[in-house]
């Protein structure tokens, strides 16, 4: 009891906590740039953000990657700053200086691969899990992600919108520059990326979010508390024909237990509606802290 209570305390340490989100962001951006030097640059990948520009102006200007992000990266910043207020931090801004430095630091890593497959994907993987532990620590390495942000106040596209545009013409510029393969593993790269910081937000664990009609509700959710060991919530709803009550009965499992569940329901009421839907993240008591 001791041992929880210790560590209960420690989680909501708000000192530990900021330590532990300034970690993320160093942590996750030199992962971003060692991903960058040995699996990206060198099967010249240029997979979108400040990071791709880099990649296109070596192979045009014989450009240092590092020297290019800074001069993307700190105006970009200063212009967020400007345009969008103080909501970004000391800690993008670490992260906005901080990234081009570690490339710079590890220019002369040799590549860990020169298949550009290979590095499309494992290039892509390591950026997005960076990226993801960035984002854990509630910052960004700024970049085009300032840009989009920007263009998203003066034009109105959605934020996502204008990332899939700006992406979009680096990974085009890719194409031209280098030829049409290299735009397509550019595009590989992208997607890998964007799944990974998916993966590093939500994790591995998936459930399932149950919605259950039944004439035998206090059947049904006992059976789930005592036999699952799981909560309920009942939510009031109408029959859009008859107009009758007809509350019903939510529950999230883990999918381990998701076919447990279903026996039970099919066991006291064959004749149930049940609608499944996947939890990508669930947070609280049984499930994952916050």
């Amino acid at each position: 009891m001791e041992k929880k209570k210790r560590r209960r305390n420690q989680m909501n340490n708000p000192a530990l906590e900021k330590f532990l989100s300034y970690l993320y962001v160093i942590l996750g951006s030199s992962l971003v740039a060692i991903a960058f030097n040995v699996f990206l640059l060198p099967n010249e990948v240029a997979s979108g953000g400040v990071s791709g520009i880099s990649t296109i102006l070596k192979s045009v200007f014989d450009w240092k990657p590092a020297y290019v992000q800074w001069a993307f990266n700190i105006p970009l910043f200063i212009a967020g700053l400007i345009f969008l207020g103080l909501q970004f931090g000391v800690k993008t801004a670490i992260g906005t200086v901080f990234l081009p430095l570690v490339v710079f630091l590890t220019e002369d890593w040799e590549a860990w691969t020169l298949d550009p497959l290979l590095g499309a994907l494992f290039g892509g993987i390591g950026v997005g899990l960076g990226l993801g532990i960035v984002f854990r620590g509630g910052a960004s390495t700024g970049g085009t992600d300032l840009a989009a942000q920007i263009v998203n106040k003066f034009t109105g596209f959605s934020l996502g919108t204008c990332v899939a545009i700006i992406d979009g013409m680096i990974v085009l510029a890719a194409a031209l520059v280098f030829d049409i393969e290299k735009g397509l593993y550019a595009l590989i790269g992208l997607y890998v990326t964007s799944k990974t910081i998916d993966l590093v937000q939500v994790g591995f664990g998936r459930s399932k979010t149950t919605l259950i009609i039944t004439n035998r509700q206090e059947e049904i959710r006992e059976g789930i508390i005592n036999k699952i060991d799981r909560g309920v919530t009942k939510l009031s709803a109408y029959g859009g024909y008859t107009h009758d009550e007809r509350p019903i009965l939510m529950c999230v499992v883990d999918q381990t237990e998701f076919t447990k569940l279903k026996q039970l329901v099919k066991h006291i009421d064959p004749t149930a509606f049940v609608i499944t839907m996947d939890a990508s993240e669930v947070l609280g008591e049984g499930f994952k802290r916050y």
